[in-house]
């Protein structure tokens, strides 16, 4: 059993207030994983106190000594890897080998990055006539949710930490163990106490953290819903927000693109951990002239996934989060194929001889129109829309027709002509041919899909004030 029972509250592991605990199921087998504490009120209360106390002690340390402890936070994480890409797996659901390479590597690659932002930052320059000084915001809420586990928490600690933050960091009830993990690293390395608190619960314990007065800044991750009453309380305290929300991108083939380069990519980012990663490419908009063969290659790769244990290495594709998110995938699907959309690989019915798990079997929906609910609402599982246009302004047109703005993708031969297409989409992150993780590259989105960003000195910035001194 993978089991906690305590949170990590100025710089020691503490009893919750209250005994009631949160059951966690693996989501490939519905089996209990452990449990955690369902945090209250006061338990809130305790840890942001915790904060507040170490703040002022945290913000005076020097850059380098600051930087110096997330490199060591990270040097301990990558002892661990291996048995954190174990958790991960549990917990998520996804192939062990994506939980080892992606799941914890890349967070490993944003951690040691922050450290080496914060010591190239100009935490003081020369403005006119004025010296500018950029100094910590305070005490951060840090809330994650259980798609990424890791990467979203360290994303926001490891930059709040750098800047010179303390934080509370409340991670999603469904995932919420690495969060634990991160909090033995700080302990590990001898981070002064109240500068990293953890504490796990429901809603109730993200709202009351979000509306505490002794909280200065929130950076939540989650969805577009979730995100707009957590900037309505935010907005209650005039505080800062930074939001990182949903996203349904698009995926925009040009006519002179290698069709099969680009529809594999798509398929494999859209599918990428089981569908339910923020910035999957989910609207795949080809031209009506090549529509039908995109949706006969896609079909083909979709077919090719193999469902099942998520510790078994020929598996390729694990089960979503939940039963709850299992039937959301389902009735998107239904609704799909309801409006008119043409279901050319996958289905809503259960994967066959997998009686366990919450398994949704990875699904091309053809034909769709921009208009219909599975291209615009975001799905969070392994469902891809694959949409025609008539040509670049059609495509730019289509693409941008969305609530959301978050990420998004360009193929073309030619890459200036990929690249002027990628200046007009409206989202915050666009991949040519392909692209590639940059830890140093801003993280967010345009409209429904939050505000603010995350990674290198993007990310630092929002964790600052700015103070002016006229001399």
């Amino acid at each position: 059993m993978r089991d906690r029972d305590r949170f990590y509250i100025g710089g020691d592991w503490v009893r919750p207030a209250s005994p009631a605990v949160i059951e966690l199921v693996n989501p490939a087998t519905e089996d209990v994983l452990g449990h955690v504490p369902d945090g209250s009120g006061a338990d809130v209360d305790r840890a942001v106190a915790a904060a507040r106390a170490a703040f002022d002690g945290w913000a005076a340390t020097p850059v380098d000594d600051r930087a110096k402890l997330v490199e060591r936070m990270h040097d301990t994480l990558v002892g661990r890897l291996s048995d954190i890409g174990l958790l991960v797996a549990e917990e998520v659901g996804c192939p062990l080998s994506f939980a080892t390479l992606v799941q914890v590597g890349g967070p490993l690659m944003v951690m040691a990055s922050y450290a080496e932002v914060a010591r190239a930052f100009p935490f003081e320059e020369e403005v006119g006539l004025s010296l500018v000084i950029r100094e910590p915001v305070g005490v951060v809420a840090a809330i994650t949710p259980w798609n990424y586990p890791l990467l979203q928490a360290v994303q926001k600690v490891a930059a709040a930490l750098a800047a010179g933050c303390t934080v509370v960091l409340k991670p999603s009830e469904l995932a919420p163990l690495t969060a634990f993990v991160l909090a033995d690293a700080a302990h590990e390395v001898g981070l002064p106490a109240g500068v990293l608190n953890v504490v796990t619960g429901r809603g109730l314990a993200g709202e009351a953290l979000v509306g505490h007065p002794g909280v200065d800044l929130v950076s939540f991750t989650g969805s577009s819903a979730t995100g707009r009453r957590v900037a309505a309380l935010a907005a209650g305290g005039l505080k800062r927000a930074v939001l990182e929300l949903g996203g349904k991108s698009a995926n925009v083939v040009l006519d002179d693109a290698d069709l099969d380069e680009a529809v594999r990519a798509g398929v494999r980012q859209c599918f990428m951990n089981a569908g339910q990663t923020c910035v999957a490419w989910s609207r795949m908009i080809v031209p009506r002239h090549l529509h039908d063969e995109a949706a006969a290659l896609a079909a083909a790769q979709a077919r090719s996934y193999v469902l099942g244990d998520p510790l078994d290495a020929a598996t390729t594709m694990g089960p979503v989060i939940s039963d709850g998110q299992r039937s959301r995938v389902r009735s998107a699907i239904d609704a799909g194929v309801g409006e008119g959309a043409t279901l050319v690989a996958g289905g809503a019915e259960a994967p066959d001889g997998i009686p366990r798990g919450y398994f949704v079997r990875p699904t091309i929906l053809a034909g769709v129109d921009n208009r219909q609910s599975v291209a615009r609402e975001e799905v969070f599982g392994p469902v891809l829309a694959v949409i025609p246009h008539d040509g670049d302004d059609d495509a730019v047109a289509i693409a941008n027709d969305s609530p959301y703005g978050l990420a998004g993708a360009v193929f073309s031969a030619d890459r200036e002509r990929a690249l002027a297409v990628g200046r007009r989409l409206r989202t915050g992150m666009v991949g040519i041919n392909g692209g590639g993780f940059d830890a140093l590259a801003p993280w967010g989105g345009y409209k429904s899909s939050g505000m603010g960003r995350e990674q290198g000195r993007f990310g630092l910035e929002e964790y600052l004030e700015v103070k002016a001194v006229q001399r």
